[in-house]
């Protein structure tokens, strides 16, 4: 009976993390899509990634900054349930690193973003040429140096919330529930998908195959550390790769 309530209180809470988190974010996106084809359609949609939020630069920079904070929080709660429940940061591959561990999980980290960052880049460009994409605008407002500390900040955060929260609670609660290794990466790449809708069907596909490629990975290294630098690496040149080369190169505007 105690195993049967302890179960029901994983689902319980699993289902509670992912409605303030990444499922609210998925049903969001999903909603947006449908908006999208009821509308123009996706392929003629324009989606910003980093919106300017205001026109004073202060207010602009700041509310940047507490979207990345909602973002570290979001980690933060994953990390805080799963240590209540016994299992530890570095038990969930994001512990201390040393020098030469640190070293590692960049090198890994790097060759899992190339890995992926760059046929992701293909499927964005093919996407966009069947009109199943909308048109991602990575980053706005110009280059000024506050912006790309903004972008940096965020990058960091979008690599931290979702490899915490989507690969590494989302894989430890789903096996504690009985979950077989396929179901986990499978159930992880569809939620990682499905957040990425709202920038239409290619990107949604692009985040499943991704997120296929960091559950596998994470299940054999069990090291959350290359899958943030991956993330965020990814990010970083995406958001500041636009912003500096956006104004010269006209298929980017």
């Amino acid at each position: 009976m105690t195993g049967d309530r302890d179960r029901l209180q994983l689902r319980v809470e699993v289902a509670v993390v992912l409605l303030v988190t990444f499922g609210w974010s998925g049903l969001y996106a999903l909603t947006q899509l449908v908006g999208y084809q009821l509308g123009a359609g996706v392929g003629a949609t324009t989606v910003a990634l980093n919106p300017v939020r205001s026109k004073l630069p202060v207010i602009d920079f700041t509310l940047m900054l507490l979207n990345a904070l909602q973002l570290f929080a979001w980690a933060a709660l994953a990390l805080y349930l799963l240590r209540r429940s016994g299992i530890t940061a570095a038990a969930l591959g994001l512990g201390r690193l040393d020098g030469r561990g640190a070293a590692r999980a960049a090198l890994y980290g790097i060759g899992l973003a190339a890995a992926v960052g760059l046929p992701g880049l293909g499927l964005y460009a093919l996407g966009r040429l069947l009109g199943v994409t909308a048109n991602v605008e990575a980053a706005s407002g110009g280059v000024p140096w506050w912006r790309i500390v903004a972008y940096l900040v965020v990058a960091v955060a979008n690599a931290a919330a979702e490899e915490v929260v989507v690969v590494g609670y989302l894989t430890t609660r789903l096996q504690q529930l009985g979950r077989g290794a396929a179901a986990t990466v499978l159930l992880s790449a569809l939620l990682r998908g499905s957040y990425h809708l709202y920038q239409g069907f290619g990107a949604g596909l692009g985040n499943v195959v991704m997120g296929l490629v960091f559950g596998a990975a994470y299940l054999r290294w069990r090291k959350l550390w290359p899958l943030v630098v991956a993330h965020a690496v990814m990010d970083v040149t995406v958001y500041v790769g636009y912003a500096v080369l956006a104004p010269h190169l006209g298929v980017l505007s």
